[in-house]
């Protein structure tokens, strides 16, 4: 097991290095100056001269990635160009409404979509089985941003049930908000999940030792609920881990729409800005957060299937 979490910190350091280092070099490409941002048409070419030495912005590219890289073994993410305040502040700052957001959306997905499963291969070729086929296939076509789009013209503007924008204030409050976006995001989950519980239920129930426990006279919910489920849900532990990467990405475009604080519009807003810094530092944990959401379902994995253990 140390061994296996070795090769992971490893694996997971290597990742964020190439990643940050990708971006750095694609964000240096775009084209804009940070530097007339911030001074604005006004600036005198000295003035823009002065600002780009403080920056470090006349240093060759590797030699400022070098110096990103100094920094962050430091500790330090740089400093944001406008308001000069700790990048690592600005983004755990925001940070908490985007996680709580991606939680949310798992949360209400997972609770509905593995009954959903379950229940479709017990009942396998049904009618019911095959009207959450169609459905699930919908939802999973449907991208979360046009979900998000008509969920709000709906349920905010038209009909006026629920809040269009902002995260709210209190935990009611923030809870009312976030029913549309997390509905917005979980919805193509509900559908994945489902059909992946749908097949992986319909292998394990046709397995022999699950006929071995019938012909014991087990009951069949003991068989589905205590032997069955969860080696059906590994394959979508996995997947979740995996697909905390999609998760974040679908958060900054939820986050843009419904006029949410998170890291989702904090990045948009730095990407417009060319505000280099604030860009590296969301890149640099939501790269993290990646490399730790795998790990932590891979360990999950193996806790639920004995089996898997040998593999660690």
């Amino acid at each position: 097991m140390w061994l296996y979490l070795l090769e992971r910190v490893v694996l997971a350091v290597t990742i964020v290095v190439i990643a940050v280092t990708l971006v750095f070099l694609m964000i240096h490409a775009v084209p804009g100056d940070p530097v007339a941002t911030l001074l604005g048409p006004r600036a005198t070419p000295e003035m823009k001269a002065q600002l780009h030495q403080q920056m470090g912005l006349d240093k060759p590219l590797m030699v400022q990635l070098a110096s990103f890289f100094g920094g962050l073994l430091k500790g330090n993410l740089g400093f944001d160009v406008f308001s000069q305040r700790p990048v690592a502040e600005i983004v755990f700052e925001q940070l908490p409404y985007t996680i709580e957001l991606i939680i949310v959306s798992i949360l209400w997905a997972v609770a509905i979509a593995v009954p959903l499963g379950c229940y479709s291969a017990l009942k396998r070729n049904s009618l019911t089985d095959q009207v959450v086929g169609v459905m699930a296939v919908a939802t999973i076509a449907i991208p979360s941003f046009v979900m998000a789009v008509y969920a709000l013209l709906i349920f905010a503007v038209t009909l006026h049930w629920l809040p269009a924008i902002g995260a709210g204030e209190g935990f009611l409050d923030s809870l009312v908000h976030l029913i549309l976006p997390a509905f917005a995001i979980g919805i193509g989950w509900v559908g994945y999940i489902s059909r992946l519980v749908r097949a992986s239920m319909l292998e394990i129930l046709g397995e022999n030792h699950l006929r071995m426990a019938r012909s014991f006279g087990i009951s069949e919910w003991r068989i589905v609920t205590r032997y069955a489920l969860p080696l059906a849900i590994l394959p979508t532990v996995t997947i979740l881990g995996v697909g905390i990467a999609w998760l974040l990405s679908s958060a900054v475009f939820i986050e843009v729409v419904f006029a949410r604080p998170g890291i989702g519009a904090l990045i948009v807003n730095a990407v417009n800005t060319r505000n280099y810094p604030v860009v590296m530092g969301v890149v640099l944990v939501t790269t993290f957060l990646t490399v730790v959401a795998t790990t932590v379902s891979d360990l999950i994995a193996a806790a639920l299937d004995p089996r898997t253990r040998e593999n660690l």
